[in-house]
């Protein structure tokens, strides 16, 4: 019987590799009964980051705007714990840049420590907030998505 190997295990991901990062701090319900933050506290945090800086940044209206983001596939790899009252810092990064869609690298990383805690994927698509059809981002949003977008090495 042939048994596949498991791939290697990726190193955690680097502060220096995320073009934005929003400081938190992590709050006392974020523990739970294991001492440190719980793991879906992680995906709230990926969360506040990126739409802060669809905000700030990319003039995204979440209240009243004519385009919304939706979350269509998100992921996390766990490195080494966090817990209260550890101030974090959620650092993004755009992967990949579509017409209407963009896929985010995100990690989490304690405040002194270069090595993330935490990294993942998360992954918009920007819809027409009635008909909740794809659109394409407005060249406000897209500008601001570039200014972050992981500098890949070439051939």
């Amino acid at each position: 019987m042939l048994v596949k190997q498991p791939a290697p295990r990726l190193p955690p991901e680097q502060f220096d590799a995320y073009g934005f990062s929003v400081p938190i701090e992590t709050r006392w319900t974020d523990n739970d009964v294991y001492g440190h933050v719980n793991n879906a506290v992680y995906y709230q945090l990926f969360d506040t980051a990126v739409n802060r800086f669809l905000i700030e940044h990319g003039g995204l209206d979440i209240h009243s705007g004519a385009l919304i983001g939706l979350v269509v596939e998100s992921s996390c790899r766990y490195h080494a714990p966090v817990a209260y009252p550890e101030r974090v810092r959620v650092g993004v990064r755009v992967d990949r840049l579509g017409t209407s869609s963009v896929s985010y690298g995100v990690a989490l990383f304690a405040e002194s420590d270069p090595s993330a805690r935490a990294d993942g994927s998360f992954t918009h698509v920007f819809v027409d907030r009635t008909s909740r059809r794809p659109a394409p981002m407005p060249e406000v949003l897209r500008a601001a998505l570039q200014g972050i977008a992981r500098q890949l090495a070439g051939p």
